[in-house]
């Protein structure tokens, strides 16, 4: 079939990522769209859309700069392209197509921003990250504290920009963060939650957004989740925002409880922050996904469970089983487990359990201390789907759930997969049906005697999605549907254990 590639420039216009990833996934939701993105266009940008074949050289002979839009489309015939490229446009003009009374004025300038709302400390940037750390140093210089979005940041750039932040008194959250509550605002991607006293520390989004969520179901809240960015407790940043952070809650008279969640930390990082904790006199909940036992001060508990983390902070007791794990039957004759993950905290978070009942796996985003090869192919595999190889010039898998249909489909047809283990992630900035979209993908693909099918859903009834809502679909569509993300792991374990 001849495919018809489409490309339009616009000059100077501006959004964010996750506003673009979303019209992204709208446009591929047209019939006869192949592939199709929006970005900015820095250098990288174009780069990505020309590896996906979303760039027709011929349109690109004007020069573009990281503040122009660039719109690829690629579709069946130049109709279909066209109709797509109008509805790009469509999307990016909606304010003035709402008949708005009066213009929608957007901003140009963080300066421009600031002086319309003088009154604000905290700035969200999203721009492409070869400006980020521009962007976020003019913020920290007003007095502002900052939380980046944007990944495709150096480490030596997030160094050096803390240290400022730090020394004005600021704080910097990222560079890719992803989820926040801040006085019960969520910014990114984050859920509805219930307002309390628990503050959260994360160098993890998705294990936030498991963590608050939980909390919230068990009838707790939350002061703040204040994210810090994947590598803030790395060897080379050494826990500058993740510092910042627990002094904050420290001294938020609102805050009685805090709760870390990290994949673990080099030893002598993890040290200081315990150094750290153990000056504070509120209880305190560290959950170092797949750590051993470290020493911890009398205030401390250590948890090795999204779960548990949640159940801790409330002073809650962690149930060991239940009964309706033993329900999962699995087909005799298969032996595998395929981890189809949009969050890549729960990818690492079940192969933390697989790897404590002594299973070989294979990742993509491998744990520390599995002792296993991230190149394996055969056995158990879990893939971290939002990871920068799924995503270059596609939105995220919580955005956009296609992202992983080849290889949903691929695990159901497999004669060897005894358990498709899936997370569903619900929220702001998500999809706006992530199970209602699996069931049917499950549905149109469904095999005798396939894979059975075990799900786990993070977010609340409060969320735009639904909680029970979600759940329901999902069971509807022949899923098991776990509590938490580690109950779904644990139900994998013990399916395939039956069947050897």
């Amino acid at each position: 079939m001849t495919m018809v590639i489409l490309n339009e420039v616009r000059k100077g216009f501006y959004l964010d990522s996750v506003a673009l990833m979303r019209m992204s996934s709208k446009l591929l939701e047209l019939e006869g769209v192949e592939e199709a993105a929006i970005m900015m266009g820095t250098p990288t940008n174009r780069q990505i859309m020309m590896d996906a074949g979303l760039v027709n050289d011929l349109d690109l002979d004007i020069e573009i700069s990281g503040g122009d839009l660039l719109i690829g489309i690629r579709a069946s015939s130049a109709e279909i392209a066209k109709l797509a490229l109008s509805d790009a446009n469509a999307q990016l003009d909606l304010p003035s197509a709402k008949n708005f009374d009066k213009e929608v004025w957007r901003p140009r300038t963080l300066r421009a921003a600031f002086r319309s709302c003088p009154s604000s400390n905290l700035a969200l940037i999203s721009v492409p990250g070869d400006f980020a750390i521009a962007e976020a140093r003019k913020a920290i210089r007003r007095g502002m504290h900052a939380m980046i979005f944007s990944d495709n940041v150096s480490v030596r750039s997030e160094v050096e920009l803390k240290r400022e932040a730090r020394d004005l008194g600021c704080m910097v959250m990222g560079p890719d963060c992803g989820t926040a509550i801040i006085n019960g605002t969520p910014l990114a991607f984050a859920n509805v939650v219930k307002r309390g006293d628990i503050g959260i520390v994360g160098a993890s989004g998705t294990g936030m957004q498991e963590i608050t969520s939980l909390i919230s179901q068990y009838g707790g809240g939350i002061s703040h989740a204040i994210g810090v960015g994947g590598r803030d407790l790395s060897s080379e940043v050494a826990g500058l925002s993740t510092f910042m952070a627990i002094n904050a809650l420290d001294a938020d008279p609102v805050t009685k409880h805090i709760v870390i969640v990290s994949k673990p930390p080099p030893l002598e990082v993890a040290s200081r922050v315990l150094k750290r904790i153990d000056q504070i006199k509120k209880p305190v909940t560290i959950c170092f996904l797949g750590s051993d036992e470290l020493p911890m001060p009398q205030n401390v508990t250590q948890v090795y469970s999204l779960k548990d983390a949640a159940k801790a902070a409330l002073g809650l007791t962690s149930e060991t089983t239940r009964s309706d794990e033993n329900a999962v039957q699995v087909p005799k004759g298969r032996k595998w487990v395929r981890g189809l993950f949009s969050g890549g905290t729960l990818c690492a978070e079940a192969q933390v359990l697989f790897r404590d009942a002594k299973l070989s796996f294979s990742s993509n985003a491998i744990i520390p201390n599995s002792g296993h090869n991230r190149d394996e192919v055969a056995g158990h595999q879990f893939l971290d789907l939002g990871d920068d190889q799924f995503t270059r010039g596609r939105p995220h898998p919580m955005i956009d759930p296609s992202v992983r249909d080849e290889f949903i489909i691929a695990a159901l047809k497999d004669q060897e997969v005894a358990v498709l283990l899936i997370d569903v992630v619900l929220g702001y900035g998500a999809h706006r049906d992530p199970a209602g979209y699996l069931a049917d993908l499950v549905r149109g693909n469904t095999v005798s005697d396939g894979p059975a099918l075990i799900a786990s859903v993070t977010g609340t009834e409060e969320d735009p999605q639904i909680l029970s809502v979600q759940i329901d679909k999902l069971r509807h569509a022949g899923f098991y549907v776990a509590p938490t993300n580690v109950d779904a792991s644990q139900w994998a374990i013990n399916a395939i254990a039956s069947v050897v």
